[in-house]
């Protein structure tokens, strides 16, 4: 049986979220992925497993090695979650800076 886990619960741990920044440029395999931290081995590999289970990397066996690798796909899902709350602040931002605009512009009145 496969574990579902929250993958905003994944990326809450700081260190799963510089996992998934080093394989942003590479697939990369446990031991490379665990040498980049002062933790030990197991310990990144169950990272790696909960990011594994959330589907937000993947894992593709080449030889003896198991290469790791970020899926965009799940990403642009959290990214689109997210957009909502970029609209909701950039228009409190535009508000503000409009704000700011009339009372400068009053200020600059008198």
């Amino acid at each position: 049986m496969k574990l579902r886990r929250d993958i905003f619960q994944a990326i809450s741990d700081p260190t799963r979220r510089a996992i998934l920044v080093l394989l942003t440029s590479q697939s990369m395999t446990a031991g490379d992925i665990a040498s980049n931290f002062d933790v030990a081995r197991p310990t990144i590999s169950k990272h790696i497993q909960i990011l594994n289970e959330c589907e937000l990397v993947e894992a593709n066996q080449k030889g003896r090695e198991i290469y790791y690798q970020l899926k965009i796909d799940k990403m642009k899902e959290i990214d689109k979650w997210l957009e909502q709350f970029r609209e909701i602040w950039e228009n409190r931002f535009n508000n503000l800076d409009n704000l700011l605009s009339t009372i400068k512009n009053k200020k600059n009145e008198n």
